[in-house]
């Protein structure tokens, strides 16, 4: 059972070994990750220069509980881009945020905007 929301910049921070990392290893048992945010990671990684393969190996090597996108979180994120354009949140930031509201469980980020958000999600930042 998920205890915790990932979003793409802590999966991002595990993949490349980047500070707070130590702090999403902590978690990844127990953690759930929407499939926007798992495709922004591959997406991310490949265009960084990982072959496709070998970026989704590295993604299903983390076993994580991937959650489909689904139109009552749809509906959250759109709801969600008025509360959170000021900060510059994504679709894919919405995604995970409206993932987490509808888990009733705390999102783990490794950006700094999320920070001091007000959206009834619990938001823990890893740097």
């Amino acid at each position: 059972m998920s205890e915790i929301v990932l979003d793409a910049s802590a999966l991002i921070a595990v993949l490349r070994e980047e500070p707070g990392a130590a702090a999403v290893e902590a978690v990844l048992d127990a953690a759930a990750v929407s499939t926007v945010n798992l495709s922004e990671v591959q997406a991310k990684l490949v265009e960084r220069g990982t072959p496709p393969d070998i970026a989704w190996s590295w993604l299903i090597d983390l076993d994580l509980d991937v959650v489909d996108f689904d139109a009552p979180q749809a509906k959250v994120a759109g709801d969600l881009r008025a509360l959170t354009r000021a900060q510059g949140l994504s679709l894919g930031d919405r995604a995970c945020l409206a993932l987490a509201r509808g888990l009733n469980l705390p999102v783990v980020t490794a950006d700094h905007a999320w920070a001091g958000l007000e959206i009834g999600v619990e938001i823990r930042t890893v740097r």
